[in-house]
């Protein structure tokens, strides 16, 4: 069996961030936490994952404080999977790829979902990264600086 290379240590934000919630499996299932699903059953009919892969998966982000296990909030004997505080603080992450997809994954007129405001139900504005005086930023604008440990 091929073992799967680890990330954990490194130095760079992104390796971290991929370690932790990189495979789409897990995206996806942060996905539809955010849609509103919470019980394994909801995952596996709404991915239609094998069961075997979603239990590693929900496990992983379990562990991984994305997720928490809680007890059923009707009362009932099953789990339900409810985003932590930082499985939440990925909500700009799944929005960006959202958009990313919906402008560069289909063709023009094809049938596709789409991220609304729940208030007004229009789509969102286009994410932007934004420096702290408020300018946008494009790749050119950015640099990569390490930050030593203290």
């Amino acid at each position: 069996m091929v073992t799967r290379t680890r990330f954990d240590d490194s130095d760079c934000p992104v390796a971290r961030s991929v370690d932790a919630i990189g495979d789409w499996w897990s995206l996806l299932i942060v996905r539809d936490a955010f849609d509103g699903s919470r019980r394994f059953g909801e995952f596996q009919r709404s991915l239609g994952v094998a069961k075997n892969i979603l239990t590693a998966r929900l496990r992983t982000l379990v562990a991984g404080g994305v997720l928490e296990s809680v007890p059923a909030s009707d009362g009932s004997a099953y789990r339900e999977y409810v985003l932590t505080p930082k499985g939440e603080a990925l909500f700009p992450v799944i929005v960006a790829l959202r958009q990313w997809g919906e402008g560069n994954s289909f063709v023009p007129g094809e049938a596709h979902s789409q991220l609304v405001d729940r208030r007004h139900g229009r789509p969102l504005r286009a994410l932007e990264v934004l420096s702290a005086d408020g300018r946008r930023l494009d790749p050119e604008d950015t640099t990569v600086h390490k930050v030593s440990a203290e």
